[in-house]
């Protein structure tokens, strides 16, 4: 913990790792998505008109969604390949983060029963000269900071 009056500086966006158990995925240019909401319950107690409690109901978790560039690898192709198939495989998963230097890990969120619900291929342009990206949507059952 900092003392008072200790600058403490907020950790990078751009030096983090994916995760995910049997594929080795060398790097991923953008990994959204990561949150959780709860809904929220009103209930009026009788004799109490003029106030509404509010309660949690259903927790939910977002959706994450990869992005990298285009390469002859061919994992994450057939893991969803395996879903179109009727072959669902979950899988857990971390998303890590590093310090500046790249090698103490500061942060770490992990999920769990991970599954690909959707893949999106790169568009081409002839103009253009971008990396190609591919994207990947998982849906999981729930993270925890550790």
């Amino acid at each position: 913990m900092p003392q008072t009056g200790q600058r403490v500086d907020p950790f990078r966006d751009y030096n983090f790792l994916v995760e995910l158990e049997g594929i080795a995925r060398a790097s991923f240019t953008e990994c959204t998505g990561l949150g959780s909401s709860t809904e929220v319950i009103e209930v009026r107690e009788g004799g109490d008109n003029t106030t509404v409690r509010k309660l949690p109901g259903r927790t939910t978790f977002g959706d994450i969604t990869l992005k990298w560039g285009l390469t002859d690898s061919t994992e994450l192709w057939a893991w969803r390949q395996q879903v179109v198939d009727g072959a669902l495989l979950r899988k857990n998963g971390s998303i890590v983060v590093y310090d500046l230097a790249g090698r103490t890990e500061v942060a770490r969120w992990n999920f769990v029963n991970a599954w690909p619900s959707k893949w999106e291929g790169p568009g081409f342009h002839a103009k253009g000269s971008d990396i190609a990206i591919d994207t990947l949507t998982l849906v999981h059952e729930g993270v925890t900071r550790a």
